[in-house]
């Protein structure tokens, strides 16, 4: 039985490739809160760091995006709207930032200010950190926007250009964070860094856990496997309502240039199999993110975006709204 499902993915991989149908409409409104008192999350953006089209590219995937880009293939990235203190927050500052932080100031209660009240970091790789450059005078020449991130992601921003600049001409404010140690945003919000394992050539990696008012999510949008984490993935899932979690490759057919134990990530049919043994309640909770250009489940008309739903977990897509 196994088998058989591994030969289906094989060739369905195989055969569809990349594909490159969008994945939306021309449309960029978001699903409205039930109200502004709703703490809540949104997605706005759902792609790995190179984005798609992806630089190099001549897959069929990408070929077509050339010249007809699909505005909805943004890099990964949440938004989260504090109702208590209308404050907004970002999670990742991505090559995409400057349509994320328009999008984050029209959710929940519109706010009066461009720039979010604070920026989540999780690591230093390029989809995750280089939207902060927009941040200088080049760009918007901001002032004093609040930069959460773990200590050696702090000294590596203090001490390298050109982000070095950003601190010292005050466009952002760097703030240290922990492993483990909550952040309290307001009485009835907090996040929490958690470490997790990846290539972390200049900075660490975290993930974070984020506890609303009445729900709580879990967002790893990048680790090595699974099982080099020291935390059981079955069990965090038990204790959030909402895992989103690294999806970067479908599985490891997807790339025919590139060693991919260079580039380790849990395959999406590898979490599928870990998570099997998860009540369907359970499944139900984790949501698909940060896909490689190549992963045909961005195409939510493919055969491989079948079987996941079918199994009775979530892809995330872009604007969807999650209520905490």
């Amino acid at each position: 039985m196994v088998k058989s499902f591994f030969a289906f993915i094989l060739l369905s991989t195989l055969f569809f490739g990349c594909n490159s149908k969008s994945s939306n409409d021309d449309s960029f409104s978001i699903r409205p809160l039930a109200s502004s008192n709703a703490t809540a999350l949104v997605v706005l953006g759902t792609i790995q760091d190179g984005g798609s089209p992806h630089i190099g590219c001549d897959k069929a995937c990408c070929k077509s995006l050339f010249e007809n880009p699909d505005k909805d293939r943004q890099v990964v990235s949440l938004g989260l709207y504090d109702a208590e203190t209308k404050k907004k927050y970002l999670f990742e500052a991505t090559p995409n930032i400057s349509r994320q932080v328009k999008t984050l100031k029209n959710f929940g209660l519109e706010s009066e200010g461009e720039m979010p009240d604070g920026i989540f970091l999780t690591h230093a790789h390029i989809g995750h950190y280089a939207g902060l450059m927009f941040l200088g005078k080049e760009a918007r020449d901001a002032t004093g926007v609040p930069v959460y991130a773990m200590p050696k992601m702090t000294e590596f921003l203090k001490t390298n250009g050109p982000w070095s600049q950003l601190v010292s001409n005050e466009n952002i404010e760097l703030i240290s964070i922990e492993n483990e140690i909550p952040i309290m945003l307001s009485k009835q919000l907090t996040v929490t860094p958690l470490q997790v394992p990846h290539r972390d050539e200049y900075s660490e990696t975290v993930g974070f856990k984020i506890q609303g008012p009445t729900k709580t999510a879990l967002f790893i949008p990048d680790i090595d496997k699974w099982e080099k984490w020291e935390r059981d993935i079955l069990k965090e899932i038990k204790t959030v309502d909402y895992a989103f979690v690294d999806a970067t490759f479908f599985s490891g057919k997807e790339l025919n240039n590139r060693d991919m134990a260079e580039i380790p990530h849990p395959f999406i049919i590898e979490s599928m199999e870990k998570l099997d043994g998860l009540s369907s309640e359970d499944k139900e909770k984790v949501i698909f993110i940060h896909f490689n250009h190549t992963n045909p489940v961005i195409n939510p008309t493919s055969e491989e975006s079948k079987v996941v739903l079918s199994k009775g977990f979530r892809i995330a897509r872009i604007r969807d709204v999650f209520e905490l």
